[in-house]
């Protein structure tokens, strides 16, 4: 792929096919990952799905946000965050979420994973993680560097320090008889 981009294949290629042709494909590609995480992951798990593909919507929301108020002429940072918060637009909470969607997504579907799954050890782990990537800005930041989102560093702590509580005082009761077990479909 990189010997493409180096001989001006790509770009060679981006300029005879139009973006307009190119992305009735790429939604049709999102729409098959789509339903291939719903199908192929077990069904106690799809609030984890749901859950990681927040950061994703949030980065996609503000981006619209971006482009919207790129295209009259402005900004953001021109508007004022606090006027837009007036009017139900919540950019700075959408700048939080989304950034570093992937990473974040990964984590918060992890921790939600593992919480369904009962094994609160390893969902503390994924939120000391997130705390870390946090305070370093790889989620939840616009760029990295050192204490970037303190607040939600810490709260991502607290959730690690809660899990943890979980596994000391809470009594996982065993799954109910018409649960089906883990990966296995429901009886119909």
């Amino acid at each position: 792929m990189i010997v493409l981009a180096w001989f001006g294949v790509i770009a060679l290629l981006m300029a005879l096919i139009p973006v307009v042709a190119i992305l009735p494909i790429l939604l049709y590609i999102g729409m098959l990952i789509g339903a291939q995480a719903f199908q192929e992951t077990p069904h106690r798990h799809a609030p984890a799905v749901v859950l990681a593909l927040v950061p994703t919507i949030a980065a996609w929301g503000k981006l619209q946000i971006d482009n919207a108020l790129g295209a009259a002429g402005t900004s953001a940072a021109q508007v004022g965050i606090d006027k837009l918060s007036q009017v139900g637009v919540l950019y700075h909470g959408l700048e939080v979420l989304g950034g570093g969607a992937t990473l974040a997504g990964i984590i918060l579907g992890a921790i939600a994973v593992f919480i369904i799954e009962r094994d609160f050890v390893k969902a503390s782990a994924f939120a000391a993680a997130g705390a870390v990537l946090t305070f370093f800005g790889f989620i939840h930041g616009e760029a990295i560097g050192v204490s970037r989102s303190p607040g939600v560093a810490l709260s991502y702590l607290a959730i690690a320090a809660v899990l943890l509580g979980c596994t000391r005082f809470a009594v996982a009761a065993p799954l109910s008889a018409g649960s089906p077990a883990h990966g296995a479909k429901p009886a119909e």
